[in-house]
This record gives structure tokens, C-alpha cells and sequence, in this order.
């Protein structure tokens, strides 16, 4: 389908996309879901389109939606980069995963664990930070106080 051709009727595999945006653990799938919403113009994909730009914790996908929206004839604003932490006490929940490790514990162990812990944390500030994730996580875990 051409980017000037959009189409009104309901993609045949809308619930899955519907599921796709709303997966918390999965920022690229809810951005391939948003480009896919952005080929059908009609008030669901509309909805999910305008649920995505207002309130996907990752900047990338918000933009996406607002540019597939725009696209498509909405008249909306560009989402502003928040400041907040995507996820609320982010500080708290890695301060447990720290002191759940031995104290001897490398990065890398700590990586690992955040990552089979709190997929939808890791996920989330992977795409978030994008190639500054990994010196992010290595710089917030060297700063952690656990005792």
C-alpha cells in the first residue's frame, strides 16, 4: 500500500494490533502496531492511534503515532519528550533487584536480572534511552544504595 493510500475499513487482524499496543513488555511491537494502525483511517484505529501518542511510556512510539495521525488528517499536537521516569519508583524496584544478588554481584548479573524480573522496566527504558540504554542502567546501578 502507497503512503498516499489509506484505507477506511477495519484491518483484518485488529485485534492482535489492538493487543500490540497495549503490550507494556514490547515497545517495538506497539511501534510496528502503531505503523500498521497508521495505513486504516477509521475511528478505532483512529482511537488506538491517539491512545498510543498520549500515553506510550516510549518517546519513539508516541511519535510514530502522532505522525501516522497526522497522516491521516488529524489535527493533533507533537508530543513533548517527558522528563519523568517512564515507569514510577523505577529507583525502588532496582534498588530490590540489586539487594536480591549477592554483593559481589557484577553488571552483568544485575542486567540479567532486571531484565527476567521486570521485563516491562527493561523493555521500557531500552527504548526510551535508546543506544544510551546500556550506560544508563550501569550508571544508575553503580549508584545504587542497598545497604
Amino acid at each position: 500500500m502507497s503512503t498516499n493510500e489509506t484505507r477506511t475499513d477495519l484491518p483484518p487482524n485488529f485485534a492482535e494490533l489492538k493487543k500490540s499496543v497495549n503490550r507494556k513488555a514490547n515497545w517495538r511491537e506497539r511501534l510496528d502496531a502503531v505503523e500498521e494502525l497508521g495505513n486504516w483511517k477509521n475511528r478505532e484505529t483512529i482511537e488506538l492511534l491517539h491512545h498510543s501518542m498520549k500515553g506510550d511510556p516510549v518517546h519513539s512510539v508516541r511519535l510514530a503515532a502522532y505522525r501516522n495521525l497526522q497522516d491521516i488528517g488529524e489535527d493533533v499536537s507533537m508530543p513533548e519528550r517527558k522528563n519523568e521516569d517512564p515507569i514510577k519508583g523505577t529507583k525502588k524496584i532496582l534498588v530490590r533487584i540489586k539487594k536480591s544478588l549477592p554483593r559481589d554481584h557484577s553488571y552483568e548479573d544485575f542486567k540479567e536480572k532486571v531484565k527476567k524480573m521486570r521485563l516491562d522496566l527493561y523493555d521500557t527504558y531500552e527504548g526510551e534511552k535508546g543506544p544510551e540504554f546500556d550506560a544508563w542502567l550501569k550508571e544508575t546501578w553503580s549508584e545504587l544504595k542497598t545497604r
